[in-house]
């Protein structure tokens, strides 16, 4: 049976199924196996993980525990609640009108982030005129209707990581900063931010940087300096502004200093870099990577959750559920029907009853004939029993989202 236990009741002789710790991003640790060594729990402790998860059926069990699925459906109550808050954005332009614009905007934003980093790399001069102007396009196009570049936030190519991460956590940042209401000054910079947040890994080795296995401790104190090194380049940089040099510092602080590159605690991390961390998290855990398997975008909600409090501020985590929604674009979802479906655009009115594309029917096993059903539309009857893996249909959504 798999367990969740605090770090103190962790014991030599337990097998640990998860460390639990994937809010430090580009830690590809080894997550699982017996523990041998008082040294290994303290190492853990170090890291700042309060819970790790066991398997009691090979290893150690202890009752100072709970069942991972008493964990989820605790989350799970969490996340309704979340739901529960105000709306977030409506979108005014139809979903296959802003998709055509959105496509260009997205493709266009990986090929400049990638110049740009390129320039800052050979040491060549740097015009920030094209991203002041990406940043805009990005916001206008999230707010005629963010389901179009949320949809292409979900289809991705691993080989391809780091730009990506790039444009997608700017989109998140700007769902997230429209639903909270910042100024539009304040939204441009953190946007620009996130665009450029992982600028300072031109100064990561490459050796690190691609490496396809697990890194070692020194390792992964050489790739922690990026944060760092982004800081430095944006602060010398002729027309980048004092929020984005702070948003793009401060992605991967945590509320209880286990963070980088500063071990910055509670109200010393500034609200855009609190925010930009959930957006940061999310957006990496919920991505498949070359030492990682995303998990589903609940799943990410739900964690996120988890590490609310801890490293995540629990405030801002609900508040950025809430803009993204119980079932955020590119979540399969299993209907009463039976039916399989993918979310392609979420419902601001009630978020239970979003726009799906369903594929496939569970009672026969078999696919159907793709349609595309509003759920909140009158005399529809369908409704989301939960949400569910992919994986466990064989099925890849990204062919559905477009």
């Amino acid at each position: 049976m798999i367990k969740r236990v605090p770090i103190s009741a962790l014991k030599v002789g337990m097998y640990i199924t998860d460390l639990n710790n994937d809010w430090i991003p580009h830690n590809t640790q080894r997550k699982r196996g017996v523990v041998k060594k008082e040294e290994t729990i303290e190492k853990i402790r170090r890291m700042g993980v309060e819970f790790v998860y066991i398997d009691a059926s090979k290893g150690l069990d202890t009752q100072d525990s709970e069942t991972a699925a008493e964990v989820d459906r605790r989350n799970e109550s969490a996340l309704q609640k979340a739901g529960e808050l105000t709306p977030g954005l409506r979108p005014y332009v139809p979903l296959a009108e802003e998709m055509v614009i959105a496509q260009q905007v997205h493709s266009q934003a990986q090929g400049l982030v990638g110049e740009f980093m390129n320039h800052a790399k050979v040491g060549g001069a740097i015009d920030v005129a094209p991203i002041h102007q990406l940043a805009d396009e990005l916001q206008h196009s999230v707010l005629r209707n963010a389901n179009a570049l949320s949809c292409l936030g979900r289809i991705r190519e691993k080989d391809n990581y780091l730009l990506e991460h790039s444009v997608n956590l700017s989109v998140l940042m700007s769902l997230f900063g429209n639903y909270r209401g910042l100024s539009s000054d304040v939204l441009h910079q953190t946007i620009v931010g996130a665009l450029l947040h992982d600028l300072g890994k031109i100064l990561t080795p490459d050796e690190i940087l691609h490496k396809p296995g697990r890194l070692t401790a020194e390792e992964f104190e050489v790739m922690k300096l990026h944060a760092r090194h982004s800081r430095d380049i944006l602060a010398t940089t002729e027309g980048i502004g004092e929020l984005t040099v702070i948003t793009a510092a401060q992605h991967h602080e945590r509320l209880d200093g286990t963070g980088y590159p500063e071990g910055l605690k509670g109200e010393e991390i500034s609200e855009y870099g609190r925010m930009v961390a959930i957006s940061d998290v999310y957006d990496a855990i919920t991505a498949d990577r070359v030492y990682h398997k995303g998990m589903t975008p609940t799943q990410g909600l739900k964690k996120l959750l988890e590490w609310s409090g801890s490293h995540l501020d629990p405030v801002l985590v609900k508040q950025f559920i809430r803009c993204l929604g119980l079932y955020p674009v590119g979540s399969m979802v299993l209907l009463e029907s039976g039916r399989l479906g993918v979310v392609v655009e979420a419902n601001e009115s009630d978020q239970r009853l979003p726009t799906v594309r369903v594929m496939y029917h569970t009672k026969f096993r078999m696919p159907i004939t793709v349609d595309t059903i509003d759920l909140a539309k009158p005399g529809t009857q369908d409704r989301i029993l939960r949400s569910v893996d992919p994986d466990d249909y064989k099925i890849d959504v990204r062919k559905f989202l477009l």
